[in-house]
């Protein structure tokens, strides 16, 4: 098989990227390991900057038809008392809300958007295994699918293969790690008419539980130290329903549905960056090139900014023949500053709060800092413009081409 593009990795960053190349009428392959995009645990959060773009394409209508909630102020219980700590209402985007969608539905609409275009492919149940490299050149992947191993030749590859990247690895780019002292556990338990409006963060006694909700459950994601789940494993699901109950009293009477473990799902989290991005023939994007901390929910929107901001460099170095060295370069430089500033940021709320909170065992009050926040309403913009519109947004800069 032969293509001007082939994009490794069917999630935001790889789906965005493969669409818009697509609509500028540039010949794309987009490779998804899984039969389909559905997978529970993953990303919800949809921010401004990224509902933004869907504006800009025209599709946000379409989109926002899907079933989602919105959210317009963070909120969180430390100890006895419930904090506003963040508020995107006033961001200056056309969106001023945060959406909680599953992530699968953002990747379903994205590809059947895709789709409306014939230069785009989609391979489901597809796996790039390693690359084809003549000389210092990337010429393409090798890959596993249903009907066996394929070779795939195109003049770009894109790594969007997420953070255990088999892209990166077989391009043989440097990763430089940051570290976390946290661990995620994800579950679900099911969200009641007398609950909280929303849930968000709770904090006490050395525990955090973040609560997303999502319409008949709550999408809970339980804070630990990094390392710690064998020693919790080991006490039993009984100990660990307890420890909910503790900061979550009004959840305790449905943690039964915590059967075992096997309803807990580990998130093992990583901060990292590559140093290089790219080599001839290839670029790394995404969590590929920087996997994010999962404080603010900013993930999804920063791949999804890395893939606007490669569409927009790409299609006049492919416009002119096939991106060069230069090129990939350039993107690398566009979105550098974007994302070491928010990984600095989540670095220090994870050594600086976070590492503190997990090993305290008494009750806790909130820290000045966030009584300031929560007493001055304007300064709830300042993160939640971080949040949800973050650093050097990207904009739409690419053409469509329509289909003749």
């Amino acid at each position: 098989m032969k293509t001007r593009c082939v994009i490794a990795g069917g999630g935001p960053a790889g789906m965005m990227l493969g669409f818009l190349l697509a609509r500028a009428g540039i010949d794309v392959v987009v490779l998804e390991k899984h039969a389909d995009f559905f997978r529970d645990f993953r990303g919800d959060t949809i921010h401004p900057s990224t509902l933004q773009l869907m504006h800009e394409l025209g599709l946000l209508d379409a989109f926002l038809a899907l079933p989602h909630q919105k959210i317009r102020e963070f909120r969180a219980q430390i100890g006895d008392a419930a904090l506003i700590v963040a508020d995107v209402s006033h961001v200056p985007t056309f969106s001023k809300f945060l959406v909680l969608m599953p992530q699968w539905d953002f990747l379903n609409f994205l590809a059947e958007e895709a789709r409306r275009y014939p230069s785009f492919r989609l391979l489901m149940e597809t796996t790039a295994t390693g690359l084809i490299i003549e000389g210092d050149v990337v010429r393409g992947v090798h890959a596993d699918s249903p009907d066996g191993p394929v070779e795939i030749r195109a003049e770009l590859v894109i790594g969007a293969d997420g953070r255990s990247s088999t892209v990166r690895a077989a391009a043989g780019l440097a990763v430089r790690e940051l570290g976390s002292p946290m661990d995620v556990l994800w579950l679900r338990l099911t969200r009641r008419s007398g609950d909280p409006s929303q849930g968000w963060g709770r904090i006490d006694y050395g525990k955090m539980l973040v609560m997303l909700d999502r319409g008949d459950y709550w999408q809970c994601a339980y804070i630990i130290r990094k390392g710690a789940f064998d020693a919790l494993a080991s006490a039993g699901i009984e100990a660990f329903r307890a420890q909910i109950a503790e900061i979550a009293p009004f959840l305790g009477d449905r943690l039964g549905e915590l059967r075992d473990w096997n309803d807990v799902k580990l998130l093992t989290v990583t901060v990292d960056r590559l140093r290089k991005w790219y080599r001839p023939g290839l670029l790394c994007i995404g969590d590929a090139a920087h996997a994010m901390s999962p404080i603010g929910g900013v993930g999804i929107n920063l791949a999804v900014q890395d893939a606007v901001a490669a569409a927009n460099l790409l299609y006049p170095g492919f416009a002119r023949g096939t991106p060069t060295p230069a090129v990939l370069r350039a993107v690398q430089r566009r979105r550098t500053f974007p994302m070491a500033f928010i990984q600095g940021l989540q670095v220090a709320v994870q050594n600086g709060i976070l590492g503190r909170i997990l090993n305290t065992k008494t009750k806790m009050k909130p820290p000045l800092v966030l009584r300031l926040v929560a007493a001055i309403p304007v300064l709830r913009r300042i993160p939640g413009y971080v949040i949800g519109v973050g650093v050097r947004p990207e904009h739409i800069q690419t053409p469509e081409v329509r289909p003749t």
